[in-house]
């Protein structure tokens, strides 16, 4: 299995490293690490009036949402079986020509990127928030533990993720049945008083009992050994349940593209369109999406209103703040969707990179509009906040307008590689770091009924329409004289 398990981490560098090169892509960890470092370095100034515990909240979520986007590779395992990529195969595809079984494979697939990401993000963060500590006031034992709870969380969400997405290559219903029962759960937790966030994300409870926190190192090792129990029992069952007959099914659809060509008629390039929603249709996108765009919305949204109803923290996420992380949520869905199906074979086509980009964005909008829309509505009504909603509306549309047109610009048809060049990243990091800031800490000020906490506010959705014209417009310059091979 080592020898396999090697094999794998081999071929996820060379997928990674042919968008960029080899130098760039090493460098990756450097600037994480940098970046972290001077994170802690200004944690105190950066964070403001933004409580420790609200920071750890955070960050364990958003841990918690990064190992279920990572995890998904049970997805894209059966994805790998389905295709060949133009002239290149997987080596998950390799036990229907070798003696290896598949859940050896698929457990050389999760371990595969339990290492990839440790060494290549997590790892380098632990180095700079540790020399940030070390710089500054903060203890760096306390650094260690978190870390420590914050790698167990990224290792359970892995898990979920794994289990959830080895049903759907099962069955849909099942799917389906996991997806509501996580929501259940996180609805539970936010809209009553029966259980806290540690009974989704064991966790939690384990930082709640460790340093910074008060020390109880008895209650603090129980939250943590059971949150490894878990992920281990339910990586178990996915290994269990992932069968070879089931890994690549033929599905059959009913004839969807002159149906949708006379529905997208009035739009630009509606034959590319229709193609668009029928591949979406046809691979499963809009079940995946329920799982990769709408559990974490459902996640944020109900740990928003806990912390505001049931925690009663003075400086409350309102419906602006909430409105800007749904619109920067959506980089996800579109990383998704530049992933549906190889784009080699538009090279015979009379189409160029810019006009399958723009229709991408166009099958976007059209998707998550509306149930972004909802999401926010949602929380401006349990939040008490309906005074706020048209704000939170404007900013909501203007972020996600901004991030998914940066995200097009920068990346193109190739999301998912292209954020691992280090030169890509540093500037979809100054592209959306400094707005999310900017809005987060009006967003707070809105509290105190400040008249510039709105202007300001305005202000920024002003700027963002603008630069979302400008990299709309950069879309033909960027990518008009490049291949789809």
């Amino acid at each position: 299995m080592a020898s396999l398990l090697s094999l794998m981490l081999k071929e996820e560098y060379r997928m990674h490293t042919r968008y960029s090169s080899r130098q760039l892509f090493l460098s990756l960890p450097l600037y994480i690490f940098i970046l972290t470092a001077l994170f802690t370095f200004g944690l105190d100034i950066l964070t403001g009036d933004l409580r420790l515990w609200d920071l750890m909240l955070l960050a364990y979520g958003g841990m918690f949402i990064y190992g279920l986007s990572v995890g998904a590779f049970g997805v894209l395992g059966q994805t790998y079986l389905e295709r060949r990529y133009g002239k290149d195969n997987f080596l998950i595809g390799m036990p229907f020509l070798l003696p290896v079984t598949f859940r050896r494979a698929f457990l050389c697939m999760y371990l595969r990127d339990v290492i990839f990401y440790s060494v290549l993000m997590l790892l380098p963060a632990l180095g700079g928030v540790a020399l940030g500590a070390a710089l500054s006031s903060h203890s760096v034992l306390s650094v260690l533990l978190v870390f420590l709870g914050l790698l167990v969380t990224f290792l359970y969400g892995m898990s979920v993720s794994f289990l959830i997405s080895v049903l759907y290559g099962i069955d849909r219903r099942l799917f389906l049945l996991a997806v509501g029962a996580l929501l259940a759960l996180i609805a539970g937790y936010g809209l009553t008083d029966l259980y806290g966030l540690e009974l989704i994300i064991p966790s939690i409870g384990y930082q709640l009992h460790a340093r910074p926190f008060q020390m109880d190192w008895g209650r603090a090792s129980g939250y943590l050994a059971a949150c490894v129990a878990l992920s281990i029992s339910l990586l178990v069952l996915s290994l269990l349940l992932v069968r070879p007959e089931r890994a690549a099914i033929a599905g059959t659809h009913r004839e969807m593209f002159l149906q949708h060509l006379r529905r997208f008629s009035r739009f630009p390039s509606p034959t590319l369109l229709a193609k668009e929603f029928v591949d979406i249709r046809r691979s499963g996108l809009t079940v995946r999406m329920l799982f990769a765009y709408v559990v974490p919305l459902v996640f944020l949204s109900f740990t928003t209103y806990y912390v505001n109803h049931g925690l009663s923290i003075p400086v409350g996420f309102n419906a602006v703040f909430y409105g800007a992380m749904v619109g920067f949520f959506g980089v996800l869905l579109y990383s998704w969707m530049t992933n549906i199906d190889l784009n080699d074979y538009y090279e015979t086509l009379p189409v160029r990179v810019p006009q399958v980009i723009r229709t991408k964005l166009a099958a976007f909008f059209l998707l998550t509009t509306g149930v972004s829309t909802l999401f926010v509505v949602a929380i401006s009504l349990m939040n008490d906040e309906p005074q706020l909603l048209w704000l939170a509306l404007i900013v909501l549309y203007c972020t996600s307008a901004y991030m998914v047109l940066a995200t097009a610009y920068l990346t193109g048809l190739s999301t998912n590689s292209f954020f691992f060049n280090p030169t890509i990243l540093t500037k979809f990091t100054a592209i959306s770091v400094l707005p999310d800031l900017l809005l987060t800490v009006l967003s707070f000020s809105l509290q105190e009924g400040a008249l510039w906490a709105f202007a300001g506010i305005l202000g920024v959705c002003a700027a963002l329409v603008l630069l979302s014209a400008y990299f709309y417009r950069g879309i033909e310059r960027r990518w008009g004289n490049v291949g789809f091979l």
